[in-house]
C-alpha cells in the first residue's frame, strides 16, 4: 500500500467515524433489542497468506456451534430478520475501525477465508499483493452474481464446491485487474460506483415491490 493510498483512508475513515458514529451505535442497540448478544460477529479472514485479522461485522445470523465458510443458500435460514434489513443496505459490515488499524483498505480484493487462500494459494499469492478493501471491482461487478450462485445450494459442500469453482476464478480475475490500474482516482470512482449501486438497487426493489 502507498503511502498516499494508506493516508486517504485515514482522512476518509476519521470522516466517516465522525459521521456514522450515531448510526452504528443505534443499530447495535436495535440488534441488542431485537436478537440479543452477541451484537457484533468476528470473522478471521487473511490479509496477505500468511497473516490473519479479525474482521467485524455486526450480527445478522442466529449462533450455529460450527460456522464456516461463505454464506450460501444453506445458511438462509439463519439470518434474522433484522439481518436481512441491514445486509440489504450493506449496513452489517461496520469496518472503519478495521481501516483506521490497517488491517483493509476502503478499496481492493474483498479479504478472503483462510482456507481459500490454503486451497489456492498462488491465486492468492497474487490477489494480496493488493492490501484487501470494503469495496472493489469484484463487489461491484460480482457480488450480485454469487449471491445468484449461492442461493440455491442446500447444504455447506455444495456451497464450498460452488464458490471454489465458479466465484473464486472470477473474482480473482476482476481483483487482478484493479491491482493493475489501481489508483487514488479510480478508489473514488469505485467507492462512488458501489454507493450509487445500493442505493439504486433499493429504488428498484421500491419500484418493482419486491
Amino acid at each position: 500500500m502507498t503511502p498516499a493510498k494508506r493516508l486517504f483512508d485515514i482522512a476518509l475513515a476519521l470522516v466517516l467515524g465522525s459521521v456514522l458514529a450515531l448510526p452504528a451505535l443505534l443499530i447495535a442497540l436495535w440488534i441488542l433489542g431485537a436478537e440479543g448478544r452477541p451484537v457484533f460477529f468476528l470473522s478471521e479472514r487473511m490479509q496477505a497468506p500468511d497473516r490473519a485479522f479479525q474482521l467485524w461485522k455486526f450480527r445478522t445470523m442466529t449462533m450455529a456451534a460450527a460456522d464456516s465458510g461463505v454464506s450460501g443458500g444453506d445458511k438462509s435460514r439463519r439470518v434474522t430478520r433484522t439481518g436481512r434489513f441491514l445486509r440489504r443496505l450493506r449496513l452489517d459490515e461496520p469496518q472503519i475501525w478495521n481501516v483506521l488499524k490497517g488491517d483493509i483498505s476502503f478499496v481492493g480484493p474483498r479479504p478472503p477465508l483462510r482456507v481459500y487462500v490454503e486451497r489456492f494459494p498462488r491465486l492468492y499469492a497474487e490477489v494480496l499483493r493488493s492490501r484487501p478493501g470494503l469495496a472493489g471491482l469484484a463487489t461491484l461487478h460480482f457480488r450480485h452474481h454469487e449471491e445468484r450462485l449461492l442461493a440455491p445450494c442446500r447444504t455447506s459442500e455444495e456451497t464450498d464446491a460452488v464458490y471454489a469453482r465458479r466465484c473464486v476464478p472470477r473474482k480473482a480475475r476482476l481483483d487482478l485487474i484493479y491491482q493493475k490500474r489501481r489508483s487514488i482516482c479510480g478508489d473514488v470512482r469505485i467507492l462512488a460506483q458501489t454507493i450509487a449501486q445500493v442505493l439504486f438497487r433499493q429504488k428498484d426493489r421500491k419500484t418493482t415491490g419486491r
